[in-house]
């Protein structure tokens, strides 16, 4: 089976380490993975998101002619690589102000504060009074970078470590679902088809050892020693979609992000909410052939599937099921207003125009943002509203809502 593999963890500072092994044992010496990610990105003080590291940026680290090493990060999002995405954006969050009748901006998972800036620069250019701009960031690190970033607009921007018991306005979230933490499901032909839910526990001395049972830890083709391992459990958790065939497959599910929208309905009195990521609809993620999954990692730029290497070092992610955050959303009393890609949403919003604006230079970084090879198709945009009743202007063409 073509599965993610398991290799040295060579995290500098064991504590990440120790407080997942004394989670793990706690729990009968296995951990579900969406336990083992969330320690792994937001074990306070530890974790991924937790600590100081610089995530977001253009460059990984490098060595200087001088020899001395410079700091890099490990991905780069659509904010840092131009500002027309907020611009656009901007446009998008000035409609539905509007149209809702409110004056509060919601950005989850804020990162540079990047993309905030460049919503209140638009915001502030076309005229739009907006009482407040509210950031829910948990990682203390990136705060004090939008802090900085951001002081020069005073008490309009705000910063919450959870989200108001009541919400009136537009909430915003670029890159916030992918990272909450997945559930694996593994199906083997070897099993017969039976689903198991795939977990880690530690591993012993003699983790070259083969096994084949399901049930058993998994292996990888001359796996070196490592701290953890992946071993399957029988689960009555299955896909939303049954998959056809009888071949080794491997995907996840999203009770997280699933849950987070219910929350954010729940809390939400009257607005719009827009939500961009990459992913698919149901038909498309759940598909055959996409038998190892989307789960993926990031580090120095470069990508890879071990989330057991490097763990508190890098990001963990995977793709989104729109489908399922669209029902998750419709279920708790949300109406879906739109869905799109990315490079749709932005032409409809005015990227044409912006992009008009720029030297050339700037002009070919902008247009990744909408080009299908880049991130135009695999980023979508999703849109819920709640008592409102307006067509958002990104989704005036291509709306893809029939496709959920």
């Amino acid at each position: 089976m073509n599965t993610l593999t398991s290799s040295v963890s060579d995290v500098p500072d064991t504590r990440l380490q120790q407080a997942i092994t004394a989670r793990m044992q706690a729990a009968g010496g296995w951990l579900a993975f969406d336990d083992f990610m969330q320690a792994a990105l937001y074990a306070p003080g530890l974790g991924y998101y937790a600590h100081g590291s610089t995530k977001l940026g253009s460059l990984p680290a490098r060595v200087a002619a001088d020899g001395t090493v410079q700091p890099g990060s490990d991905f780069v999002t659509a904010p840092e690589l131009s500002g027309v995405f907020g611009q656009c954006l901007g446009a998008q969050v000035a409609q539905a102000l509007q149209a809702t009748g409110t004056q509060c901006v919601y950005e989850f998972g804020a990162g540079s504060g990047a993309m905030a800036l460049q919503i209140c620069n638009h915001l502030e250019h076309v005229g739009l009074v907006f009482t407040r701009y509210y950031i829910v960031e948990i990682s203390a690190s990136l705060r004090a970078r939008q802090q900085a970033k951001l002081a020069h607009l005073g008490q309009r921007v705000q910063w919450l470590s959870a989200l108001p018991e009541q919400m009136e306005g537009v909430v915003v979230g670029n890159e916030v679902l992918d990272a909450m933490p997945v559930k694996l499901l593994a199906r083997t032909a070897a099993s017969g088809g039976v689903w198991h839910e795939r977990g880690v526990c530690s591993a012993p001395p003699e983790v070259a050892a083969p096994f084949a049972e399901p049930g058993s830890p998994v292996p990888t083709d001359a796996a070196p020693p490592s701290q953890w391992m992946w071993q399957d459990r029988p689960t009555d958790l299955r896909p939303p979609l049954d998959v056809l065939g009888s071949h080794d497959y491997l995907t996840e599910i999203h009770p997280q992000a699933e849950a987070f929208v219910r929350t954010l309905a729940a809390h939400l009195v009257r607005g719009a909410v827009f939500l961009i990521d990459y992913g698919f609809p149901e038909a498309e993620y759940y598909h055959p052939q996409r038998h190892i999954g989307t789960l993926m990692c990031h580090y120095q730029h470069q990508a890879d599937p071990e989330p057991l290497d490097k763990v508190g070092d890098k990001d963990i992610t995977a793709h989104i099921n729109f489908t399922g955050i669209a029902l998750a959303g419709q279920d708790a009393g949300l109406d879906v207003l739109g869905y799109c890609a990315q490079g749709r949403f932005l032409m409809n919003c005015g990227l044409l125009t912006f992009l008009e604006q720029l030297a050339p230079l700037q002009r070919a970084h902008a247009a990744k943002l909408a080009t299908e090879h880049e991130m135009g198709e695999l980023f979508k945009v999703i849109a819920f509203g709640k008592s409102v009743d307006f067509e958002p202007i990104g989704f005036a063409a291509g709306d893809r809502i029939h496709t959920l």
